[in-house]
């Protein structure tokens, strides 16, 4: 992982970055990691993010309190309202159930009045405060602010309007306040902003509309489309926060006149689609954020208006027609954030690119997790051998030709397959190993990955229709044991052919459309449908929703309906029978049939839970699916020769009866070898 970067001219190769003084270089993914992975720690210095309104917003209330917390006794006011606290010229009077502003601070340059019951801004309102730097006014009642409301006040920096019932700002609302630098109005009512709202903010710095957390600017309002008119007059505007809004459309150059704009916060709003010119003149923007919006695509030349970036966010976002041209143009660029992170293999120069992982996989492994990546093999073996040890001891050991027979071999063919798709797995982790990010999406589209992903879900499959067949053939057996049912060996047959043909169309269908299923297998590194996201295809959606949770549900509930009715007709059955061997028996059968029912039930009811709360669009974190994959979903491919082989009477006993045989058969050679020798010993005396 470390180079030399004498071997590439003195510089670090495009995907690497310095470290040791110079000395080496090293890859992208282990920059920022947690790991020190370079001598000097070079790797680890710089990964904070310190760009940004969240920074700025925590130095600022810092400062503030570190204003507000002085000693009450150095009050230098004359006069402050009873019930209030005073240090120096700052006064707060938070939560007095004040109804209106109080008069007559003439000196006060700070006056908080958060958590307060007044509902309107009057003409003149802070006329007698006109000394004031700091104003406080969240969490009241506010709907409407008159014209002059903040006439006078031509020293008031900060602003802050949060958490009120604001509808709408009057015209020219805010033209005396000239050395305003912050203003803050989030979490209100506002659906427009007019042309003339901004007129005489000279000096602002810092607009933002935010969500019900303290301080933040325009966010958590109702704004719903954005125009270049609404920014006339705020050249000086350095940090535009507008997330969290219900903005559906921004016109381009909407933001061309705030040339000294440093940060644009665009997060969680409606926005479908964001063309290239939004971005036109914005050449100071040092950090973007327009994640968590539905856009369809990303343009190519998205981001050639903004070549100083330091920082983009793009969380949340699926990017389908990502491109690494997207990315060249940001030369600057030291943090990128992905909703995905094997898209970080398309911004290679960025040296601070996450998620690291998806949960599945990391940068450096298909499979995350050294657990898993011990454990597949674990699992793979158990669950290859232990099958194939059962299809051996029905064929040679137990000689039997039963129907049962014929379908637990069936069953332990599919089991096997699982066990195919988990040494598949390993395999290419291993392949893929330290530098699995390169061949992520190569990976995820090959054949190989389609290839695995369809042993996996014929296995399911498979497994599944077996399993519910011979339960319900178990169960007309012995709760109607008089009935004319009875299938011969080339029904069974037949049904058994049949019933693998079906698992074959339900693995091969999603490939018959490309257009309806997309890259169906291929949504993960371990190429296993269970999980939908909002980038799925409704068709895929459906389908693997109708195998993972309907199919899945159907043969619980048949299973455990079967098994229950059996252990129910057995009992009465044997209800008059005050033998002890009849007893006991019927506790063996009832821990069998427990255990039958409860390892469905463990493998399906997580399946179909993970299944159904991703339809209801709960973000599943990727170690969910992974360890649904590896230890959960093949607990029936691992355990089903014990259940229905290993535990069974039957088997023991016949099994029992090879082995004796066989020890017989091998005393009965011995003693003939030896016989043999006493007679050659004698004959050479």
């Amino acid at each position: 992982c470390l180079l030399n970067p004498s071997l590439t001219g003195g510089h670090c190769p495009l995907g690497s970055f310095p470290c040791d003084n110079g000395t080496v270089c090293l890859f992208q993914h282990l920059h920022c990691n947690g790991v020190q992975d370079c001598r000097d720690g070079a790797d680890e210095d710089n990964c904070v993010n310190g760009i940004g309104w969240p920074i700025l917003l925590h130095e600022g209330l810092l400062s503030s309190g570190r204003r507000t917390r002085k000693d009450q006794n150095n009050c230098t006011l004359d006069w402050y309202p009873d019930g209030c606290w005073c240090s120096g010229t700052a006064v707060r009077c938070q939560a007095q159930d004040l109804l209106s502003v109080p008069q007559a601070l003439v000196n006060a340059t700070e006056l908080d009045l958060k958590k307060n019951r007044i509902s309107s801004l009057m003409d003149d309102q802070f006329i007698s405060n006109t000394g004031l730097e700091y104003l406080f006014l969240q969490e009241n009642w506010i709907q409407a602010i008159a014209n002059t409301a903040f006439s006078g006040l031509h020293k008031l920096q900060r602003l802050y309007l949060g958490s009120n019932s604001i509808t709408d700002l009057q015209p020219c609302a805010f033209q005396d306040l000239h050395s305003l630098k912050w203003l803050l109005l989030d979490n209100n009512k506002i659906t427009k902003i007019l042309p003339s709202v901004f007129v005489g903010l000279k000096s602002l710095t810092f607009l933002h509309f935010l969500f019900p957390t303290p301080c933040r600017d325009l966010e958590g309002n109702q704004l719903r489309a954005m125009q270049g008119s609404n920014f006339r007059g705020c050249s000086e505007i350095t940090v535009l926060v507008l997330n969290r809004n219900e903005i559906e459309w921004i016109e381009e150059g909407t933001f061309s006149s705030l040339k000294n704009l440093v940060e644009l916060d665009l997060s969680f709003n409606r926005l479908k689609d964001l063309l290239p010119l939004s971005f036109r003149g914005l050449h100071a923007l040092q950090q973007l954020n327009i994640s968590h919006n539905p856009l369809l695509q990303i343009y190519t030349d998205e981001f050639d208006h903004v070549p100083h970036l330091h920082s983009l966010s793009l969380e949340g976002l699926e990017i389908p027609n990502i491109q690494n041209c997207m990315f060249e143009e940001l030369i600057n660029l030291s943090h990128i954030y992905f909703k995905r992170f094997q898209y970080c293999s398309f911004a290679p120069h960025v040296r601070s690119c996450k998620p690291n992982t998806d949960g599945i996989s990391s940068f450096e492994n298909l499979l995350a997790s050294l657990v898993l990546r011990v454990f597949v093999w674990v699992v793979a073996f158990a669950s290859c051998f232990g099958n194939l040890f059962v299809i051996f001891a029905r064929s040679f050991i137990v000689n039997e030709n039963t129907k049962h027979t014929m379908a637990l071999k069936s069953l332990c063919c599919a089991d096997c397959l699982m066990g195919l798709y988990l040494f598949f797995v390993g395999a290419f982790d291993l392949k893929f190993s330290g530098e699995y990010n390169k061949h992520a999406q190569a990976w995820k589209e090959s054949p190989w990955c389609q290839l695995v992903g369809s042993l996996a879900m014929l296995s399911s499959a498979v497994s599944l229709l077996l399993l519910t067949y011979m339960t319900l053939e178990r169960y007309l057996c012995i709760v109607f044991p008089f009935s004319q049912y009875g299938a011969s060996k080339r029904q069974t047959r037949s049904t058994l052919a049949t019933l693998w043909t079906l698992g074959f169309v339900l693995t091969v269908a999603p490939f018959s459309s490309k257009e309806s299923f997309g890259n169906y297998y291929g949504r993960n590194g371990v190429c296993f449908p269970l999980h939908s996201d909002g980038a799925e295809s409704q068709g895929a959606r459906g389908y693997s929703t109708g195998i993972f949770l309907g199919l899945n549900l159907v043969a619980f509930v048949i299973i455990a309906f079967a098994y229950a009715s059996m252990f129910y007709s057995i009992r009465s059955t044997a209800a008059g029978t005050a033998e002890c061997r009849v007893f006991s028996m019927e506790v063996a059968l009832v821990k069998r049939f427990f255990f039958i029912v409860f390892t469905n039930a463990l493998c399906w009811i997580p399946i179909s839970v993970v299944k159904l709360l991703s339809l209801m669009d709960v973000d599943i974190p990727g170690t969910v699916t992974s360890w649904v994959v590896i230890f959960i979903s093949p607990i029936n491919s691992t355990l089903n020769p014990i259940l229905y082989t290993v535990t069974s009477s039957s088997f023991q006993e016949k099994l029992k009866q090879f082995l004796q045989q066989k020890r017989a058969s091998l005393q009965e050679t011995q003693g003939r070898s030896f016989a043999l020798l006493s007679v050659q010993s004698r004959s050479s005396i």
